[in-house]
């Protein structure tokens, strides 16, 4: 089921989807029969690429998502922290996806999500000296797992290892949130994710029991508050956006569906 859901999803992406409607429609053109319904698939086909690289189409649909959960503001000396998150026991970083490659600090295998998401947990654990920090990701057969990639990195980044509990049990959110509610029962936790990550998060891990205080950072539909032509034009990032934002509604469907959220 897990590799079923991962396949469907990969296969409903922007990109994927209008490859493949580009090569059907070629193909079919290629057939004097079909060529009119190979023409109109080819055009679905780069409509759906030019509307989702558009960076205004990509900051328009993730912005609803990362804009439910403020960011935790600065903490200085004469922060007040909030009551809420004062009182977590626990820093959860939810897994990004790193690199196995040789040679590398820890640091520079996470992806720009994990390294941004322990970057936020880094800064919470100085601001909360008592919590414990627990990383979370599995890993490759043979090849370290991601939480102690994110491990490693949080060390080397100046936290005290004796604070770092490693789990890499789930294979997924859903997966996390199980064997976080094993580890940490209902104690009150600082969850750190993507900004536009953290509504699916904060559903599955509450409908698990758990008790997380949303804590979101790498935030992807920053707008310029000028008027940007470039803001106006095509790019890989704009894609990307659009294909976060859409694989996060698909990710919430399917839990709701199954009452999980």
């Amino acid at each position: 089921m897990f590799w079923l859901k991962k396949t469907i999803t990969y296969c409903l992406m922007p990109l994927p989807a209008s490859l493949a409607l580009l090569v059907g429609g070629f193909w079919l053109a290629r057939s004097e029969n079909h060529r009119r319904s190979g023409r109109f698939l080819s055009f679905v086909g780069i409509l759906l690429l030019l509307i989702t690289s558009h960076r205004q189409v990509g900051l328009r649909l993730l912005a609803p998502l990362e804009s439910q959960y403020p960011a935790v503001p600065e903490l200085t000396a004469n922060t007040t922290i909030s009551p809420d998150l004062a009182a977590c026991q626990y820093i959860v970083v939810l897994g990004g996806g790193h690199t196995d490659m040789l040679g590398l600090p820890a640091s520079s295998k996470l992806s720009p999500y994990a390294l941004s998401r322990l970057t936020e947990a880094v800064r919470l654990a100085r601001a909360l000296p008592t919590t414990k920090l627990i990383t979370l990701g599995p890993g490759r057969s043979g090849q370290d797992t991601h939480a102690h990639v994110l491990t490693t990195a949080a060390i080397s980044l100046g936290i005290d290892s004796n604070r770092i509990i490693e789990n890499s049990l789930g294979r997924d959110t859903e997966g996390e949130a199980l064997a976080l509610r094993e580890l940490i029962g209902s104690a009150p936790f600082a969850l750190v994710t993507s900004a536009w990550h953290m509504p699916r998060s904060m559903g599955l891990m509450r409908k698990a029991g758990l008790n997380p205080v949303a804590c979101p950072t790498d935030y992807q539909a920053r707008a310029n508050q000028t008027f940007s032509l470039n803001d106006w034009l095509w790019g890989i990032d704009g894609l990307e956006r659009s294909s976060w934002a859409i694989y996060e509604r698909l990710g919430t469907f399917w839990a709701k569906l199954r009452g999980k959220i």
